[in-house]
């Protein structure tokens, strides 16, 4: 018994009590009727059509559930009612207002419930899990049951709803107008959109289902001319409708192969027996190479044999295969080893998913399809995709991530299309009539400055984000750009070649575009075959082109963006030193600026060399994308076969660089692909071309093993460029710095003595045995001394002779002893050796021109300030570190004890502060001492921690990369972004009603309806009914309880503290009342309600007087009166603390009342909601108890404690929709 009353239904059973009954009263077949079958509407067809759009918006979307939709198809509401609904309105009855509401409702609740799946695995719950799957299968037949309706075409009907809102002019169209117009034009999209799902399998006809029937449908009830009418007036008469027809446009034509629209039957008939034919060959031949190795009837007998290894080692190998030659041995015997590498999975994302197989279509559909492509391209190409670039530009609210990823594949779709036109009118010769536009003016909107902007701005920034399915398709479209631009140079047209030449020279103006391409190829790891597939195709194509136009215009400019050193010329100043002020004036500002060499980027033109840009396509990382694309061969056509052949071609005989291609991998795959056990089909077109290829590499590998032995060591590994120039050429490549840095500067880690300091750089010179630096160092300074002494003997003997004395030429300067090297290993040390430049600042050597920059020729000399005994002790010290050199503790070296001094960023002389320096007095302070006034330092001070980040080595590919963190942070902004308009866009379906329509018939309406229910409630004995009973079936299921919204006879205490009102349904729905003008009527119950129940009484306490209870209000006043009542709870908390102990009754009471869904299957604690419309739809109750009619929202919890206390009622059966629920029904 246990087991049987276990509830296994996925959807509570009053949700689905409550669809149930609005289908039923939506009408149904009239079987009694003269006519025989004919669809019979209720009496409140409108209103419950209007009720179960409010449960799809109000329940399923606001509660991200799907029960609603999982009941709605369980009751076959579309193919039983809605479309037999749509049938029952014919087209001559087009005045009729009612049937117009009527279907426009009808679509209202379509539109939802086709509305395109979308699995968002991080927000999915397990309602998702079990409805996601019947619903997707549910939508499959949606979409039978529409485009094959044979009573009536649903379609065109979708039209009529919106034509008189189309037939408006833009400026006097109202908000419902646009709504209307978007609802229908979203209807097509969905139906457009509905395919079958992956890995679920639909038990229907799909032939019922496919690309051509839909075609077919949309030809035969005009949608064509609908989106072809919406698409040449887009800007005029259409603004936002935009991206909803190019998404329709995007589930029209994909994957369909555009080269066979535009051709006659018998070609394509040819066509499809060529493939078939090359079908049986692939399958002829891969039947050829496994007979090899079938079974046949000595198979069963075992095999086992034992193979000699070159190092004399013996294998054993079983199986028959392995008699059959040397190779299938070798297979045999690798196919058996113990280690196999893992293979990744494919990541996420990688693959496009959304384009679905290959569509495939009949002959009609076929003709239909080419008709309607040619007739956009003639009219409504342009102004389309003028606007949806337009909107993208700017980012429109209505724009989302994937309908860039539509925008660019229609636009090469739409490319290739008009290519194959032109040439099938080639091929049949037609002239075109002399007023005819010209071909390529009907696409001239992708083809102008503008919209390359947008591609390069789009495929730099996927590259970045790392965004492939975007990048795969702006590929695809920057292909299909450049081969429309070729057929225009080469179609004869002086005026057509004059704009390609214009095209083609602003594409390849920019270097940028030229580096996007070739970090692209180069980049490559794991993105799958489609992206494989389109950035070889736009390499292999932009190489192409570019290298015929660089031919035709030899002096090609293109504009590079470099960084340009500039420096300020010392020169001058370097002259004119000491000869007079100015000399010195000009040598302050030197130094002032520290000779800092200012960089920055600019622009410049360059001729462009076709030969030094095909070198960034040499790297083996581009190498190793066209092998991976190769090893595909098996999968590939001849135009991909030749693409991956020309380049090869291009690296091994045009840029003479074949040793990027000899690795045994490679070698391996192309003999294969010749010789190997599964070869290319010998009857394809490039197989020739294949084979040349191969042999001729093999023998120049072989050649080159021969000139180069290290070539063998280098046959198992990847080449990197000096590598590859050494085994190519034999030399190694020169490489000139054209500024070279010298050696690093050194400093002491400590404060140490100078003649310590001098015993240290011997110390080091002598321990990395440059013993020769130090004799070459103790000559120079022996010389230096002789000569600086002469010189001093001299000026003295001047000077006695003169009659003066010694002192008095003291202040004489020197004249400077030139350094000079020896040999030229001397002249590089001196420049590249750090220790020995340290030496020879400690011994006082300086260079001659400090303020330029140093050179391995640079002139170092002994100043003139240097004495001949300075000198002397100079040299004694360095002769006695040499024979005593310095000790140490702990065993450290005397090299421990230096360091690399690190270099101080310095501010750069800038042209605009020159003559700012004169302008400041140094003798004046700019600002006095003590700083600003001090205060405390607060939190936001406080700079937040960096996180350490391992640092990327300068000068790798990855420096410039954003990290993965970064990455996924910028993805996640993303996805936030994109769910939140998907949202807005979601919230806009709804067309609000108009306020004026049908008011008088919806007042008599609900009249008639009020007095059926009276009658009612007397006939079922419901007159008098307790708080409980009358509360709506919405509220019970929905979690709304007395305890919040008023004290009942049941309750007698209230918390003393005002809880939060807890979020439901209920109050989701009675928020966004305002926004529907078809609501009205639910204020005019709340209004009747509240006249009909007596206000309450106030209570009078002894600290505070309260006052008295405002009636019930209508759902615009409730708000009001929300806020007036939240400026109330301050006061009344007082009066509330004296009732904390009767509030934990109350409390306790509400707790069990409020009833919450609880499903066997694991779904618990999920408050429910149902109908919005409780006052007008299927079971709206309009009595209540007298102390139940005056109910304030706003803050009723903190005066619960004044109602009076009162017995509890009994409980009465409930009436919904005209049949009596057992009270029990809600357990």
């Amino acid at each position: 018994m246990e087991a049987a009353e276990v509830n296994t239904d996925t959807v509570h059973p009053e949700v689905r009590a409550h669809i149930t009954s609005l289908v039923s009263a939506l009408g149904g077949i009239n079987v009694d009727d003269g006519d025989g079958d004919g669809y019979k509407l209720g009496d409140d067809a409108l209103e419950v059509l209007r009720d179960l759009k409010k449960w799809i918006r109000f329940y399923d979307e606001k509660t991200n559930r799907m029960d609603v939709a999982r009941c709605l198809a369980e009751a076959n509401l579309i193919g039983g009612d809605l479309l037999q609904i749509l049938a029952s309105w014919p087209p001559n009855c087009a005045d009729n207002a009612y049937r117009a509401r009527i279907a426009l409702a009808c679509f209202e609740v379509m539109t939802p419930l086709t509305w395109p799946i979308e699995m968002d695995r991080d927000n999915m719950t397990v309602n998702h899990y079990r409805h996601i799957p019947v619903l997707q299968l549910a939508q499959l037949g949606y979409k039978r049951a529409i485009i094959n309706f044979d009573a009536a075409p649903i379609l065109s009907t979708a039209v009529r709803v919106a034509l008189p809102s189309m037939a408006l002019p833009i400026g006097q169209r109202t908000p419902r107008d646009h709504g209307i117009i978007k609802l229908i034009l979203y209807f097509m999209r969905n139906i457009a959109a509905i395919s079958p799902p992956q890995g679920l399998k639909y038990d229907g006809d799909e032939t019922q289902i496919s690309r051509s029937t839909l075609v077919d449908a949309f030809s035969f009830q005009d949608i064509f001319l609908t989106l072809l009418t919406v698409s040449s007036n887009m800007g005029d008469d259409f603004r936002t409708e935009d991206i909803i027809v190019l998404d329709t446009l995007f589930h029209l034509v994909k994957r369909v192969d555009s080269s066979k629209l535009f051709v006659s039957e018998r070609e394509v008939n040819k066509a499809k027996s060529d493939e078939l034919t090359a079908a049986m060959n692939k399958e002829a031949a891969m039947l050829r190479a496994y007979s090899k190795t079938a079974p046949t009837r000595h198979s069963r007998f075992g095999t086992m044999m034992w193979v000699k290894r070159e190092n004399g080692k013996m294998a054993t190998v079983t199986g028959q295969e392995a008699l059959l030659d040397a190779a299938t041995r070798e297979r045999k015997m690798d196919s058996s080893k113990s280690f196999k590498p893992s293979r990744k999975a494919i990541k996420d994302g990688m693959e496009q998913k959304n384009l679905g197989p290959p569509a495939t279509l009949d002959e009609r559909a076929r003709q239909q399809l080419g008709s309607f492509v040619s007739d956009f391209l003639d009219s409504g190409f342009n102004p389309l995709f003028l606007h949806v670039r337009k909107s993208i530009d700017r980012g429109a609210l209505h724009v989302l991530d994937y309908h860039k990823d539509q925008f660019f594949y229609l636009t090469a779709w739409f490319l290739e299309a008009e290519r194959m036109r032109i040439k099938s009118r080639k091929g049949s010769k037609k002239t075109p009539a002399a007023d005819e536009v010209g071909t390529f003016n009907l696409v001239a909107e992708v083809l102008s400055q503008e919209m390359f902007i947008t591609l390069m701005r789009h495929l730099n920034r996927a590259f970045g984000d790392h965004n492939w399915t975007l990048l795969t398709t702006v590929m695809r479209c920057f292909t299909q750009i450049l081969l429309t631009v070729q057929d225009m140079a080469d179609s004869g047209n002086e005026e057509d070649e004059e704009i390609a030449d214009n095209t083609l020279s602003r594409l390849f103006y920019e270097e940028t575009t030229h580096d996007a391409i070739a970090n692209i190829v180069r980049t490559y790891k794991d993105q799958g075959f489609e992206y494989l597939d389109a950035c070889t195709e736009l390499a292999h194509t932009f190489l192409r082109i570019l290298e015929s136009y660089s031919k035709q215009n030899v002096d090609l400019q293109v504009r590079s963006r470099k960084r340009v050193r500039r420096k300020k010329k010392a020169a001058k100043a370097a002259e004119g030193e000491g000869e007079d002020g100015d000399g010195d004036q000009d040598e302050g500002d030197d130094d002032s600026a520290n000779d800092e060499q200012r960089v920055e980027k600019t622009s410049q033109e360059r001729k462009f060399d076709f030969r030094r840009f095909t070198t960034r396509f040499l790297p083996q990382a581009v190498v190793d994308t066209f092998v991976k694309f190769t090893s595909f061969y098996r999968d590939l056509n001849d135009s991909q076969l030749k693409r991956a052949h020309r380049y090869f071609y291009r690296v091994a005989f045009k840029l003479d660089m074949s040793v990027m291609i000899f690795r045994l991998d490679i070698i391996h795959l192309f003999y294969d692909m010749i010789k190997g056990p599964k070869p290319l089909d010998k009857s394809s077109s490039v197989y020739k071309d294949w084979e040349e290829l191969t042999k001729q590499l093999i023998k120049k590998c072989v050649r080159k093993l021969e000139e180069r032995p290290a070539l063998f060591t280098e046959l198992l590994f990847s080449k990197i460029n000096s590598t590859a120039h050494y085994l190519e050429y034999g030399y190694e490549k020169q490489t000139i710095s054209s500024n070279p840095r010298p050696g690093a500067e050194l400093e002491f880690k400590g404060a140490v003595e100078h003649d310590r300091q001098v015993a240290i750089a011997v110390g080091v010179l002598l321990d990395k045995g440059q013993a020769d630096h130090l004799e070459w160092m103790k000559k120079q300074l022996s010389e230096a001394e002789v000569d600086r002494r002469a010189w001093e003997n001299a000026e003295k003997a001047l000077a006695e002779a003169a009659g003066g004395t010694a002192d008095e030429n003291l202040g004489k300067a020197a004249p400077p002893i030139t350094v000079v090297p020896d040999d030229d290993a001397r002249r590089t040390a001196r420049f590249k050796n750090p220790h020995l430049r340290l030496l020879m600042k400690l011994v006082g050597i300086e260079r001659l021109t400090p303020t330029l920059d140093e050179t391995p020729e640079s002139s170092w000399v002994f100043p003139g300030s240097l004495t001949a005994d300075a000198l002397k002790d100079s040299l004694g010290l360095i002769k006695k570190a040499e024979f005593s050199p310095p000790t140490f503790e702990d065993d450290q070296m005397a090299e421990d004890q230096l360091r690399r001094k690190s270099a101080l960023r310095k501010r750069a002389a800038y042209d605009d502060d020159d003559g700012m320096d004169d302008l400041i007095d140094d003798d004046e302070m700019l600002f006095p001492m003590g700083g600003p006034t001090a205060r405390k330092q607060t939190a936001e001070d406080q700079r937040p921690k960096k996180r350490q980040k391992r640092q990327r080595r300068a000068g790798s590919e990855e420096a410039d990369l954003p990290t993965e963190e970064q990455l996924d942070e910028k993805a996640r902004a993303r996805r936030l972004k994109q769910l939140e308009k998907r949202r807005k866009i979601k919230s806009t379906l709804y067309v609000e009603s108009s306020g004026d329509e049908g008011k008088e018939e919806r007042a008599a309406f609900f009249a008639r309806e009020k007095a059926r229910q009276q009658a009612k409630n007397e006939t079922f004995g419901l007159a008098t009914a307790t708080d409980d009973a009358g509360k709506s079936a919405w509220d019970r299921i929905a979690g709304v309880d007395d305890s919040d919204e008023d004290a009942g006879p049941s309750q007698s205490t209230a918390p003393a503290k005002a809880k939060k009102k807890p979020t439901t349904m209920a109050a989701l729905i009675a928020s966004s009342d305002e926004d529907d003008d078809d609501d009205d009527d639910d204020d005019n119950d709340h209004s009747a309600s509240s006249q009909a129940s007596p206000p309450r009484r106030s209570q009078t306490k002894t600290k505070t007087t309260k006052p008295a209870r405002r009636p019930a209000l209508s759902s615009e006043e409730e708000d009001e009166g929300d806020n007036e009542q939240e400026d109330d709870d301050e006061d009344e908390e007082n009066d509330d603390d004296d009732d904390m102990e009767s509030s934990q009754t109350s409390q306790t009471a509400r707790a069990d009342s409020t009833p919450m869904l609880e499903n066997d299957t694991g779904t618990r604690g999920t408050p429910l909601s149902l109908s919005p419309s409780g006052a007008n739809g299927a079971g709206g109750n309009t009595q209540n108890s007298a102390t139940s009619g005056a109910r304030d929202r706003g803050d009723d919890d903190n005066d619960d404690d004044d109602l009076p206390a009162a017995a509890v009622s009994k409980a009465r059966p409930r009436a919904r929709a005209g049949f009596i629920l057992d009270s029990s029904d809600e357990e």
